[in-house]
């Protein structure tokens, strides 16, 4: 049976003291659940992070990362850098990365790689904007951004890779798809890797929602049978309410 994997995305917030007083609140709030609880947090709060969370049960990861190992990349942050300092987890292809900073699927496929070599869990975003899914072309647009972002990475890689559906409309806006909506979308995704792999690997391959996920339909979202957790955006920067969201 998968697990559930419930994501937290900063995004650009939270300063280092802020953080920490966050870790020191949600830590009681989520030390029961059987769910895996991570953070994904802005780089200058990763030390902090990863310093507080030490001896609980919530993991820390980081909302990018560079497809090169080293170079003449001025501001950039490699996966080598990131895994030498303990993180696990790596968002990868975030809309908001994809519309405002130019990434591609060719970028993000290089990315997963580089990740993945460097023994960092993935969580890789794929969605449709409004345009697409008034269009009709919802299932086309996330299968074909699944596929090109698993090119190259053979079975026993992809295990550890989670996919994030998050449809870019319901991102920020308080908008969200139905329960039923998300969970057919993840279906359809969950089949392209089928066809890529074999049924028993999509079976092991978590796939998230997010886009505007809160502790109010938390509950209605993670009970659907393929919705595999959250990537949970505003919602994560409240201890008590992602905490709801956890503990769902």
């Amino acid at each position: 049976m998968r697990r559930k994997v419930i994501a937290g995305n900063w995004k650009m917030n939270m300063l280092p003291d802020e953080a920490i007083r966050f870790i020191e609140e949600l830590t009681p709030l989520v030390k029961d659940t059987e769910n895996e609880v991570v953070l994904c947090v802005p780089y200058t709060d990763l030390f902090y992070v990863l310093l507080n969370v030490q001896g609980t049960n919530i993991k820390v990861g980081a909302q990018n990362v560079h497809f090169e190992e080293s170079g003449a990349y001025t501001g950039e942050i490699s996966a080598k850098m990131l895994k030498s300092i303990n993180v696990e987890y790596v968002i990868i292809g975030h809309s908001e990365r994809r519309q405002y900073f130019a990434e591609t699927d060719e970028t993000i496929n290089k990315k997963i790689k580089v990740a993945i070599t460097n023994g960092l869990k993935p969580i890789v975003c794929v969605g449709e904007t409004l345009e697409e899914r008034e269009k009709g072309i919802t299932f086309d647009i996330i299968t074909k951004q699944t596929r090109l972002a698993l090119e190259g990475i053979d079975k026993d890689q992809v295990k550890n890779v989670i996919i994030a559906y998050e449809p870019v409309w319901a991102i920020g806006t308080g908008k969200t798809a139905t329960a039923d909506e998300a969970n057919e979308a993840i279906k359809k995704i969950r089949e392209e890797i089928s066809k890529i792999y074999g049924n028993d690997i999509a079976e092991c391959v978590i796939i998230q929602y997010g886009g505007s996920i809160k502790s109010s339909n938390a509950r209605e979202f993670l009970t659907k049978s393929d919705i595999d957790g959250g990537l949970v955006g505003g919602a994560s920067l409240k201890p008590e309410e992602f905490s709801k969201i956890v503990n769902y």
